[in-house]
């Protein structure tokens, strides 16, 4: 089995809160002691962040689940919980993440260092001290920890590199990549040898370094899913320069102009502003065709002859374009929480309540005391849910949903 994976499914789920305490002084002399019960603890979040050591998505293959710490109860004697930690999960740079669901793209985690929140911890509960009023000089009642967010996410790999190699099947590639650095691609006389991506290293005599994608072979159709093209084709797009290579040797009958065409027709369907990147073509396995009409530089990456020439040119395209092409700065990104309340109406007839705050009224309130149910249903009128609900249309009787708390609706007298 392949130890390169460039696509998976994870599952992230941040920690849930502690629940707050419910507890009263008791000291000697020191009668009907007041409300002392501490806060539990905030679970903690899951970040994935870009690391430039991580090669690619192996470690979610077998192992896709991902969990934040749980926070700790509040305890008497207002001693708050313990906050769970964060899990920072390491994915390679180049790291596209998208909902499992809709497919749709969430964030592109492009440079080492670059951090997304995933899941969301639960906040902990406040204990009965937080709720001592005027009117409520002995509350009963403290909240419930939050339940932490959880969520499928796929994630694919687009790799990161300065060239990349394209061509045909068995036209060199893995050869010249495996010549020019340490990569050790598996190579052999036949097609679809190169089953994944391949990166390689090169350093020039002045130090200056480049990384190599050997591209598995494309052949006509790829960016409609023919051959192995489709799966590998969006390795290029973040490439600065593609290398085109081109069989001397006729490819079962198909000239090297043909093969370019066929080449840069793939890579403009899928991608048209591909044809705009800086490319060098080249003729390889030159030494299987010592006479040839082919117009331009030629390799040989068994010979090694032509290497040099290929390697200077594509050294001075890379520069070029990494003056235009600039790293960026690591950066933090965090997921807008919606807040405002919302009213949905379903198709069952029922409605459902939305916004992060009308939920935590209600998840985070033990419902079965008294105390705690008029203290949530106050909470709710301040929030707007009733004024929201009349305003939607909600009728007697009708069935009304806030999480997974459900109650038939009921004017206020």
């Amino acid at each position: 089995m392949s130890n390169f994976v460039d696509e998976c499914n994870i599952n992230v789920k941040g920690g849930d809160g502690g629940a707050g305490c419910v507890a009263f002084r008791r000291e000697a002399h020191v009668a009907k002691g007041g409300p002392d019960g501490g806060d539990g603890g905030d679970g903690g979040s899951i970040w994935l962040v870009a690391d430039r050591n991580v090669a690619s998505l192996l470690a979610f293959r077998d192992h896709p689940h991902r969990k934040g710490d749980n926070g700790r109860h509040g305890s008497g004697g207002n001693r708050h919980g313990a906050r769970g930690r964060d899990l920072e999960v390491q994915v390679p740079e180049g790291t596209v993440v998208l909902d499992h669901a809709s497919r749709e793209p969430l964030v592109d985690l492009l440079h080492h260092g670059d951090r997304w929140l995933a899941a969301q911890a639960g906040e902990g509960g406040r204990g009965n001290a937080r709720f001592l009023s005027n009117k409520r000089r002995a509350p009963s009642f403290a909240e419930q920890g939050e339940h932490g967010e959880e969520r499928w996410l796929r994630l694919e790999l687009k790799l990161m590199a300065d060239v990349a190699i394209v061509g045909f099947p068995n036209v060199g590639k893995s050869t010249f990549i495996s010549s020019v650095s340490a990569a050790k691609p598996k190579i052999a006389n036949y097609p679809f040898t190169t089953l994944e991506p391949n990166l390689g290293v090169v350093q020039m005599d002045d130090k200056f370094e480049m990384v190599l994608a050997d591209i598995p072979g494309l052949i006509e159709g790829a960016a409609e899913g023919k051959g192995l093209g489709h799966q590998f084709l969006r390795h290029v797009e973040r490439a600065r320069v593609l290398l085109v290579l081109l069989d001397l040797a006729p490819w079962a009958g198909v000239t090297p102009q043909e093969q370019l065409g066929v080449l840069l027709a793939e890579l403009g369907s899928y991608r048209p502003d591909l044809l705009d990147r800086p490319r060098l073509v080249v003729g390889s396995r030159a030494d299987l065709v010592p006479e040839h009409d082919f117009d331009g530089l030629v390799v040989s990456s068994v010979t090694r002859a032509g290497v040099p020439q290929v390697l200077g040119a594509l050294t001075e395209l890379v520069r070029e374009a990494r003056l235009i092409t600039s790293e960026g700065e690591a950066v933090t990104i965090h997921r807008p929480v919606g807040s405002e309340v919302s009213i949905e109406r379903l198709d069952d007839g029922s409605w459902n309540v939305a916004g992060r705050a009308a939920l935590r009224a209600v998840a985070l309130s033990d419902l079965t005391n008294e105390e705690a149910l008029e203290f949530a249903q106050q909470r709710l009128t301040q929030l707007g849910v009733d004024a929201a609900l009349r305003r939607a249309g909600v009728q007697f009787g009708d069935t009304v949903h806030i999480g997974d708390f459900s109650f038939d609706y009921e004017e206020d007298e």
